[in-house]
C-alpha cells in the first residue's frame, strides 16, 4: 500500500458520513433561506435585504476559506516559517475602513449591480467591458488556487487525483449556485464561518492540551538545526531597499498591501456583491469594517501552525506522512487532522474545509455571471428584463460556462503548481492576482477623481501593467513551457528584475492612473 493510500485508509466510512450529513445539512440551510429568486434582483443582490452581519460573515468565510485553513499553518510548519505573516493584517485593516467609509457612501448613490457600473458611468462603456474583464481573469486566477488547496485536502483523504478532485469540486460549486443565488451563497458562508471558527480552536486546543503551551513555545523558539531560529517572530523590520524580494515586512504591510485589500474589497465583486446585498450604506458600512474579524482565524491558524510543527518533533512523523511534508508543507494539517483527531471530527473538520472552497467557487461563479450579463446585455436591459425568466435562465448558463472555464484553468494551475519549486500557497494566490489587482485601483481611482480622463492613455496604463507582470511572475514561462515552448523560463530569467509581487499592487495602480492623467487631444 502507498503512502497515500495509508494515509487515506484512516479516514473512516464513518468520517465520510458527516462529510455527506454535513454536506447535506448545508445545502438544506441554504436552500430553506435563499427564497424563490425569480427575478436577477433577488438572484444577484439577494433582494437587497440581508441583515449585514451575515453579509460580513459570509465576506470572511469567502476570504479564509480553505486557503488559509490550510495555508497558513504550511507556511509556519514549513523551513524559515513564522509569523510575519500576520503583518498583511495592518494593510487589511487600513483598507476595509478606507473602503467602508469612502467607497460604500459612491456605490449606493445609485441601484448597481458592481463597482464595475459605477466606473463604467464614469468612464464609458469601453472602460465598464475593461475593467469586468479584468475581473474575469483575477476571478479565474486567484479561485484556481483555492480550488488547489480544496483539492489537496481531498488527495489526502481520497487517493484521488488532483484533477478528479477538482472536478468534484467544480460540480457541487455549480449546484449550490444555481440553487439559490446570492442568498444560499451567504447563509452557507455563514454556515463555514461559524465551522471555522470551531474548526481552528478545537485543533488549537487538541494540540495545547497534549503538549502544553509551555512546550510549543519553546520548540517554536528554538526551531531549526542548530536551534537558533524563532518561528514565533511576528515584525519584520527589513528595509525594502535592502530586499525587494521580501514579502512580509512591516513596509510591505503598511505600504503594498492596503493597495491589494482595498481591490480585494472594493473592487472584485466577489465581496462588492455582497455588499450590495445590504439594506442599506451604513449596514454595508458595518459589514465590511466588521470583517476585520477574519485576522482572529489568521492567529488561530498561525497558532495551529505552531502547534503542528511541536507535535512533529514531539511525535515524528511515519514515514508516508515525512513524504507527503517534504513534497509540500502544506499537506501538514489535512494529514494530521485525518491520523489524529478521532473519527468523526476528522470528518467534520474537513467538510468544512471542503464546503468553504465550495463557497468561495460559487460565490465567484455567482460575481463571474452577474459580470458578464451586464457586460454582455448592458445594464439597461438587465434592469428592463431583471423580472423575465429569459434573463434568470441567461444567468444560470453563464454560471456553468464560467464553471467550466474556472475548473479547467485550476487543472492546468495544478500541474504548473506541482512541477515548480515553490510550495507557498499564499503567495501562489496572492502573487497571481497582481496581474489585475495593480490596474484596478488606478482605474477605480481615475472614475472617482475630477476632471477629464485619457481613456486611450487608460488601456495603455492597464496594457502595461499587465505586460509588466507577465515578464515578472513565473505564470507565462510555465504556461509555454506546458503548451510545449521549451526553454521558456530559462529565457525570462535572463531580463526579470528583481521585486517581490507585494509592491506591484501599488506600482501598476500608479502606472494605471498616471497614463489615465496625461493630457488628451482636444
Amino acid at each position: 500500500m502507498s503512502g497515500a493510500e495509508t494515509i487515506a485508509s484512516q479516514f473512516t466510512r464513518w468520517d465520510w458520513l458527516v462529510v455527506a450529513g454535513y454536506l447535506l445539512f448545508t445545502t438544506w440551510i441554504g436552500h430553506r433561506l435563499s427564497g424563490k429568486n425569480s427575478t436577477i434582483r433577488e438572484f444577484f443582490l439577494g433582494g437587497r435585504s440581508l441583515p449585514w452581519w451575515a453579509v460580513s460573515g459570509s465576506m470572511i468565510a469567502t476570504e479564509v476559506s480553505a486557503l488559509t485553513f490550510i495555508g497558513v499553518p504550511g507556511i509556519v510548519y514549513a523551513m524559515n516559517g513564522d509569523w510575519t505573516y500576520l503583518q498583511w493584517g495592518i494593510g487589511s485593516v487600513i483598507a476595509r475602513f478606507a473602503v467602508a467609509w469612502w467607497l460604500v457612501p459612491l456605490y449606493y448613490q445609485q441601484e448597481i449591480y458592481s463597482p464595475y457600473d459605477y466606473m463604467g458611468a464614469r468612464l464609458g462603456e469601453g472602460v465598464r467591458k475593461l475593467v469586468t474583464g479584468l475581473f474575469s481573469i483575477g476571478a479565474i486566477l486567484g479561485q484556481s488556487v483555492r480550488v488547489l488547496v480544496t483539492a489537496i485536502i481531498l488527495q489526502t483523504v481520497t487517493g484521488y487525483s488532483a484533477t478528479a478532485c477538482i472536478i468534484i469540486i467544480g460540480v457541487f460549486a455549480v449546484a449550490w449556485t444555481l440553487m439559490g443565488g446570492m442568498r444560499t451563497v451567504i447563509w452557507t458562508d455563514v454556515v463555514q464561518f461559524c465551522l471555522f471558527i470551531f474548526g481552528g480552536l478545537l485543533a488549537l486546543g487538541w494540540l495545547a492540551g497534549t503538549l502544553g503551551f509551555d512546550t510549543i513555545i519553546a520548540l517554536n523558539q528554538t526551531a531549526g538545526p542548530d536551534g537558533d531560529f524563532n518561528k514565533l517572530r511576528v515584525l519584520n523590520l527589513t528595509p525594502p531597499w535592502e530586499d525587494w524580494l521580501m514579502p512580509y515586512t512591516l513596509w510591505v504591510a503598511i505600504i503594498a498591501m492596503p493597495f491589494q485589500n482595498f481591490t480585494a474589497f472594493g473592487t472584485d465583486q466577489l465581496n462588492t456583491q455582497r455588499i450590495f446585498c445590504c439594506g442599506s450604506a451604513r449596514d454595508a458600512r458595518k459589514a465590511v469594517a466588521w470583517s476585520s474579524v477574519s485576522l482572529v482565524i489568521t492567529v488561530i491558524m498561525l497558532a495551529v501552525g505552531s502547534g503542528l510543527y511541536a507535535w512533529y518533533i514531539e511525535t515524528l512523523p511515519t514515514a508516508a506522512e515525512a513524504e507527503w511534508f517534504d513534497e509540500d508543507p502544506n499537506y501538514v494539517f489535512p494529514i494530521w487532522i485525518t491520523t489524529v483527531l478521532p473519527v468523526g471530527l476528522s470528518g467534520l473538520i474537513l467538510a468544512a474545509a471542503f464546503a468553504a472552497a465550495i463557497t468561495s467557487l460559487d460565490s465567484i461563479l455567482a460575481a463571474l455571471s452577474q459580470t458578464t450579463l451586464s457586460a454582455w446585455y448592458g445594464r439597461e436591459r438587465m434592469e428592463r428584463e431583471a423580472d423575465g425568466p429569459a434573463m434568470v435562465f441567461r444567468s444560470r448558463a453563464a454560471v456553468v460556462v464560467w464553471a467550466v472555464i474556472l475548473t479547467t484553468f485550476a487543472i492546468v494551475l495544478t500541474d504548473t503548481y506541482q512541477s515548480g519549486d515553490s510550495r507557498n500557497l499564499i503567495d501562489l494566490a496572492f502573487g497571481i492576482l497582481t496581474y489585475t489587482y495593480g490596474p484596478l485601483p488606478g482605474v477605480l481611482l481615475a472614475a472617482i477623481i475630477p476632471g477629464r480622463r485619457n481613456i486611450p492613455g487608460l488601456f495603455v496604463g492597464v496594457g502595461i501593467s499587465i505586460l509588466g507582470v507577465a515578464l515578472i511572475r513565473p505564470e507565462l514561462p510555465q504556461l509555454l513551457e506546458f503548451i510545449g515552448i521549451a526553454g521558456a523560463q530559462e529565457t525570462f530569467e535572463g531580463f526579470r528584475p528583481e521585486i517581490g509581487f507585494p509592491w506591484l499592487f501599488p506600482l501598476n495602480a500608479a502606472i494605471t492612473l498616471a497614463c489615465a492623467m496625461l493630457p488628451a487631444k482636444s
